[in-house]
């Protein structure tokens, strides 16, 4: 059942991310990305892990908050700079569902156990940090892979596949293979998976 405080949280973080000014088209339909991808990773933490408690659902749902806010482009090039971004932004998701949940009327250990699983702490170790990668990963094949194929060439994609798919669960793999995509991705991906395998 879910209680009002987490609805609260919930359409808080919806409201934050109807402000994002890029669009993704999902099923045809347009709508904000950071909305729609809120929604998407939603729906497989709901599959992944039912019984997931507020913290993992608030950190499920608003894993990219604001994130059209701190744009790329503002850090260098290379893995340094990416990864100075990425850091900037799990403490931009971080700071700001703490700010979601306070209003909401919740209390400092749930605030801080959001905060550590929007920032993966402990990736591998702790399953719900996991069950969030899963999800997170699932939605990238679901809703990226296509649009990354066409700015990328082969080998660039092929080496993010093989690194999702290393960061994914066996439950999560399980998944990735059943899903709908656009039949040159799903061939793409099971020849990627194939090479990753015989290496």
């Amino acid at each position: 059942m879910t209680s009002a405080r987490l609805r609260r949280a919930l359409a808080r973080i919806d409201e934050i991310n109807r402000a994002d000014p890029h669009e993704i088209q999902v099923r045809g339909e347009s709508r904000p990305k950071e909305l729609t991808h809120a929604a998407m990773v939603s729906a497989w933490m709901e599959r992944l892990c039912p019984d997931a408690d507020d913290a993992l659902r608030i950190a499920a749902h608003g894993h990219h908050v604001r994130r059209w806010t701190i744009p790329r482009r503002e850090y260098p090039r290379g893995r340094r700079g990416y990864l100075r971004w990425r850091q900037a932004l799990q403490e931009l998701h971080a700071a700001t569902l703490g700010e979601v949940m306070t209003e909401a009327g919740y209390h400092a250990a749930a605030i801080e156990r959001a905060q550590d699983l929007v920032r993966k702490k402990n990736l591998r170790r702790d399953p719900d940090v996991q069950a969030l990668e899963d999800a997170l990963c699932l939605v990238f094949l679901e809703t990226q892979l296509g649009e990354f194929r066409t700015r990328q060439p082969d080998d660039r994609v092929t080496e993010v596949l093989r690194k999702t798919w290393d960061k994914m669960s066996a439950e999560a793999r399980a998944l990735a293979v059943e899903l709908d995509l656009a039949s040159d991705d799903r061939r793409f991906l099971q020849r990627v998976l194939r090479l990753g395998d015989a290496a």
